[in-house]
């Protein structure tokens, strides 16, 4: 066998001991401490076995670990409508007096801007002036991140009553020195509801989160506030949009489609605490929130229409899943003229989304700014019916599909479990596990019936660290990947949960996280970088392979792009001894010389990255080259590789 030559040059920028163990790390060289035979693994690039989804890496969230509101949704200001309850009654709110000034604060159940927004922020000044002024602060969640030079967009609704006369002003203030890092005033407020737009720009200072809004008046009387907001730059400018560090790292993960509006949260604790989508759209201030099943408010800022410009943003499609009649906790509506409708609300949510200007819910889609539909292929109905212990599911299932069907024939509906008297066109399964259960399960797809319906696995993840993953859950996620792709006729779509958590204390509900973040930064775990690797080297058809003599923890994929003649080996080592591999491919004529290495490796299964340490294990691309058809490599112990090559 010949060998590959790394070309070391792409190395120069790493320094240290880090660069000397990636670059080991990296090696095609075998040593001793490799395993004594090499596996042989052969690949036969003239005999596809099946095509590969072309939708099989997408994404999921729902809210849960602050992933919408204190993460995604750019919204810098917490419990912004004053639903959140907290010790003294109002959480991350509180008085803020100056000198000699007197106020108080209340929530006052009988005024609000809106019927969805019945009550509101009552502040009553006493005693202020010019000099001494009062109002109330908001610390944001976990902090407000600014930056310099940034301008940040902020609105609220005011009315004050005949005693005072005069203005609000609004500041962005440092947690430790006092100073106001950009300020300015309203116009004077009415005795009326009025919607009060503001711009706040900071100037040159240090990029900090130890910041709050802060709200004062110097005149006496009595104010109410609601649905005070503050934006900062969101991703491609969107108005009510998201963070710009969190969107390109999902469009990093190379996904083709975006499961909305998540699994729980669609479901809802009860019937009325579901993803009401029609109370998601329109003007903010006729969104009357909800609670989620994770214990917080939900601002509804990202509704339904938000939603669907994320999947704009990043050019992928939508998965729309459809409320089907069960909540959580065991509210279930039966079969029949009771499921009505919620079957004509899923038919509305999907014309909002597809429907054509000439549609009811087009045109209303038209009149909030998007007159394109959206690109949808698949609706799910419901979520994670296996739990629904009435056993409804089949009944509402049919009932939603024939109602879908009749109207939308080119959809394709998936089911939360598999039926028994209707055959829904794909199932979504799930799976939650330790690195070990997957790696004994990655050919569980194998085997599958082919004349069933296909495979979404809408939720999965290898569970091992906190808040987000370590090298050992990247080492579970990579091998379930490597079956994945094998099996990529029969699984069309895939998307690893939860995607995302505030790092925060109080911010987590579920550990093994993809996506880490506070309000200012964010990273990547081991398994982010995984999901990027095999998200981004995919190629469209499977090739016959097999394999003999390779250890237990050596998984491998390969697929190839038809129309370049790229192939992508990806290969898992999970163990704590090197992989050799002797590689041979057949059926072509010519193996081009240059290829690309990417490799994530880490020292130990519990090594990972963090919000202090975002970089401890990322990818690393060396150039390489191949010497012919047959050829041996070396996997490095606790590693993921893809190895890039061109052949014709």
């Amino acid at each position: 066998m010949k060998s590959i030559h790394l070309e070391k040059t792409v190395l120069a920028r790493l320094l240290g001991l880090k660069a000397a163990a990636l670059i080991v790390a990296t090696s095609f060289i075998s040593t001793g401490a490799a395993q004594t035979t090499p596996a042989s693994l052969k690949i036969a690039l003239d005999k596809p076995v099946h095509a590969v989804s072309q939708t099989l890496y997408g994404l999921m969230t729902e809210e849960i670990n602050f992933s919408y509101d204190g993460g995604l949704y750019a919204e810098l200001v917490r419990n912004r409508t004053f639903q959140d309850h907290g010790f003294g009654g109002i959480a991350h709110w509180n008085i803020e007096h100056y000198g000699s000034s007197r106020a108080s604060m209340e929530i006052d159940p009988a005024e609000g801007p809106s019927a969805a927004l019945s009550h509101s922020l009552a502040l009553t000044i006493t005693q202020a002036d010019a000099a001494n002024r009062a109002g109330v602060r908001n610390e944001g969640y976990w902090g407000m991140a600014l930056r310099p030079n940034t301008t940040y967009k902020g609105s609220l609704y005011a009315k004050a009553d005949s005693t005072f006369v005069g203005t609000l002003n609004l500041a962005l203030i440092n947690d430790n020195t006092g100073k106001a890092a950009a300020s300015t005033d309203t116009p004077a407020l009415t005795r009326e509801w009025k919607r009060y737009e503001f711009t706040l720009k900071t100037g040159d200072l240090e990029t900090s989160s130890e910041n709050h809004l802060l709200l004062t008046a110097g005149h006496t009387g009595r104010i109410w506030l609601d649905l005070i907001s503050l934006m900062p730059p969101t991703f491609n400018n969107r108005e009510n949009g998201n963070r710009s560090d969190l969107m390109e790292k999902m469009a990093a993960m190379h996904p083709t489609f975006l499961r909305l509006p998540g699994g729980n949260y669609l479901e809802g604790d009860q019937i009325d605490e579901r993803f009401d989508w029609k109370n998601t759209i329109g003007p903010l201030v006729d969104r009357p929130t909800h609670r989620s099943p994770w214990n917080y408010q939900s601002s509804d800022g990202m509704g339904l229409l938000e939603f669907l410009e994320w999947t704009e943003d990043l050019k992928i499609q939508t998965v729309l899943a459809v409320y089907a009649g069960y909540s959580l906790k065991g509210d279930h509506i039966q079969a029949g003229p009771a499921l009505v409708p919620h079957v004509q609300d899923a038919l509305d949510e999907i014309e909002f989304a597809i429907g054509d200007t000439s549609t009811q819910w087009g045109a209303l889609r038209a009149k909030l700014g998007h007159p394109i539909p959206f690109h949808v292929n698949y609706v799910e109905i419901g979520n994670e019916d296996q739990f629904d212990h009435s056993d409804s599911y089949e009944g509402r299932y049919a009932q939603f599909y024939k109602a879908i069907k009749t109207k939308y024939p080119q959809l394709q509906l998936i089911a939360t479990t598999p039926l028994k008297r209707t055959r829904p066109d794909v199932v979504d399964d799930h799976y939650y596990r330790r690195a070990d259960e997957f790696f004994d399960d990655v050919k569980h797809y194998d085997q599958t019936d082919r004349n069933g319906p296909k495979i979404f696995v809408g939720e999965w993840a290898t569970r091992e660290g906190s808040p987000t993953t370590n090298m050992g859950a990247a080492l579970g996620d990579a091998a379930w990947m490597t079956g994945m792709e094998r099996n990529s006729d029969l699984i069309v779509m895939a998307s690893y949960a939860p995607l995302f958590v505030n790092v925060n204390p109080g911010g987590m509900q579920w550990e093994s996280d993809l996506i880490g973040y506070d309000a200012l930064k964010s990273y990547g775990a081991p398994s982010y970088y995984a999901q990027c690797m095999f998200g981004e080297y995919l190629g469209d058809e499977v090739p016959t392979s097999s394999i003999t003599g390779e250890g237990k923890l050596f998984f491998y994929s390969v697929t190839r792009d038809s129309r370049t003649g790229k192939i992508y080996l990806k290969m898992v080592n999970a163990s704590s001894l090197p992989q050799a591999l002797d590689i041979n491919f057949s059926g072509m004529n010519k193996v081009m010389p240059e290829a690309m290495l990417i490799s994530l490796s880490g020292k130990t299964n519990a090594e990972t990255n963090s919000i202090s340490a975002p970089k401890q294990i990322v990818p690393v691309k060396t150039s390489t080259r191949i010497e012919g058809p047959n050829f041996s490599h070396t996997i490095p112990p606790y590693s993921v590789q893809v190895l890039e090559l061109e052949a014709h």
